[in-house]
């Protein structure tokens, strides 16, 4: 981990690890705000880029409980991943460390239940959408 990001594998291409993520997430009770194409955005304009989306989801019963604690976190909120595939053709997913995340805003200790539903949601996501053991 670096900087707070955690750096998953995925064992399916990049479109279809973000279609399992979507999926996986709203299985989850998250609810998908946004999705970012951004090697279709690179398209538009002239350039290229190997497959790249990133994917806002949460759910504002879990997030507000952080938000309460500090309001500031909502600019880590919702929750993001990005998908992408490097160069040789292997796909990855990277999020913010959540127990990472918690401790730069110094609210960890207060959110120890929320983050420890949060931590098994996301793991459970990730899990689903790589076909890997994460976390």
């Amino acid at each position: 981990m670096v900087n707070g990001v955690a750096r998953h594998r995925s064992h399916y291409p990049a479109k279809e690890t973000a279609d399992r993520l979507a999926a996986a997430a709203s299985q989850h009770g998250q609810t998908l705000l946004a999705r970012i194409d951004h090697a279709a955005a690179a398209k538009k304009v002239g350039l290229e880029l190997l497959p790249t989306e990133v994917l806002f989801f949460g759910n504002p019963s879990v997030g507000t409980l952080l938000m309460q604690q500090s309001q500031e976190i909502g600019l880590e909120l919702p929750l993001r991943v990005v998908v992408w595939e490097d160069d040789e053709g292997v796909t990855w997913v990277a999020h913010l460390d959540l127990d990472w995340l918690v401790s730069q805003y110094g609210i960890a200790s207060a959110v120890e239940p929320t983050l420890d539903k949060m931590s098994a949601m996301l793991k459970a996501v990730l899990e689903e959408a790589t076909g890997e053991q994460c976390l």
